[in-house]
């Protein structure tokens, strides 16, 4: 039990006693954090104050106000030992498009690493219980959208998930597991060896403790995190009754688009990708659909600036090149007006306009005039 009261926890050992409060929820953890602005300031509150939080009962109550912070710090320091980073919504490391979903985890376990291309995200999500039909389409998408610039985002489930990962991972790609489970404790166990290959190229990310174990619960839970880190979600193969259209519902919740892969027509395993098409979501065939929907695509490309991605390979620009590109617009757009723009040297921007336009980003036209392609 804390001695003072008075002292606040640093940011991360807060965030860490207030995620391993047992029976604290995603939507209960926002409510205070809405209540109450940071999680140091939770620990600072008398029983009576934290009772008045909307759901907030005695018991949860009473182990919030007995939270340690040296087990937090024990915990911490276990997190370290086994490569594994925290992140908190303040950290420049969080998901850009997680922050975005009301109820975004208070604190990520990430084994692996996030990476700017990583905001240009595309779940794929379907049935375990699926058939050859699903697999191939799943790994065929995942690795059509990394080769387009896209990371995959699934639940590293058996089925269509570690289809999605694994035809990612052929593609030399990136891919990204959100775990139901902590990150020491992968489930299914026979894809141990698949979670590994995803760290290398990717990361395992879960908002439960290191060690939490399968519970049923903390399925549907996960996928609001698998379709909130993401531009969109693909559904393949799923049945009236499958988790996969949990996280489409999640994903037209949070405002992303929702794509399905149609099945054949009496296949019981693609009835519910078959009611989603008739309840007007995208039908796909091929990645050029996903990227038909998607259209353009904002993305920060500095602090408190944004610049429109027309493809997603144009995150792969440095930072001198996407300035550039963003002059340039699909209209004619004069090189003195780019020259103006990025207030860079005129040698400097004619430069970096031909490694544009050798790289197909744009076209040179008469008049001294380029475009964007």
């Amino acid at each position: 039990m804390r001695s003072d009261q008075s002292r606040q926890p640093e940011p991360l050992i807060a965030a860490i006693m207030l995620s391993r409060v047992h029976g604290l929820g995603p939507r209960l953890t926002t409510a205070l954090l809405d209540h109450f602005g940071s999680a140091g300031t939770v620990f600072q509150q008398p029983r009576e104050v934290l009772l008045q939080v909307n759901g907030l009962g005695p018991a949860v109550t009473e182990r919030i106000i007995r939270s340690d912070p040296a087990e937090a710090v024990q915990y911490l320091n276990r997190c370290r030992e086994s490569g594994v980073d925290l992140y908190q919504p303040c950290d420049a490391q969080y998901p850009a498009q997680l922050m975005d979903i009301i109820d975004a985890p208070a604190l990520l376990h990430c084994r692996g690493s996030f990476q700017t291309q990583d905001q240009l995200a595309i779940g794929i999500v379907g049935s375990r219980r699926c058939t050859p039909y699903g697999i191939q389409n799943a790994g065929r998408l995942a690795g059509a959208l990394v080769r387009a610039g896209f990371t995959v985002v699934s639940g590293l489930a058996r089925g269509i998930d570690a289809a999605a990962h694994r035809g990612a991972l052929a593609a030399n790609g990136r891919t990204i597991a959100v775990l139901a489970t902590g990150v020491e404790s992968i489930y299914p166990p026979e894809h141990s060896d698949l979670a590994m290959q995803i760290c290398e190229r990717g990361a395992l990310v879960s908002e439960c403790p290191l060690d939490q174990k399968p519970r049923q619960g903390l399925f549907p839970q996960r996928n609001r995190i698998i379709s909130g880190m993401c531009q969109g979600v693909i559904i393949v193969e799923a049945t009236r009754r499958s988790g996969a259209l949990h996280t489409a519902r999640h994903a037209m919740e949070q405002g992303r688009e929702v794509f399905a892969v149609p099945g054949p027509v009496q296949s019981l395993t693609s009835e519910g990708c078959h009611e989603l098409i008739r309840d007007g979501v995208s039908l796909i065939r091929n990645v050029d659909d996903v990227l038909d929907q998607l259209g353009p695509l904002t993305t920060p490309a500095k602090p408190d600036a944004e610049r429109t991605v027309h493809h997603p390979r144009e995150m792969v620009l440095n930072p001198q090149e996407a300035e550039i590109l963003n002059a340039i617009t699909t209209t004619n757009t004069p090189i003195d007006d780019v020259v103006r723009a990025t207030r860079l040297d005129p040698s400097r921007v004619l430069a970096t306009l031909t490694v544009l336009e050798m790289r197909r980003f744009i076209r040179r036209l008469p008049g001294n005039m380029v475009v964007r392609t």
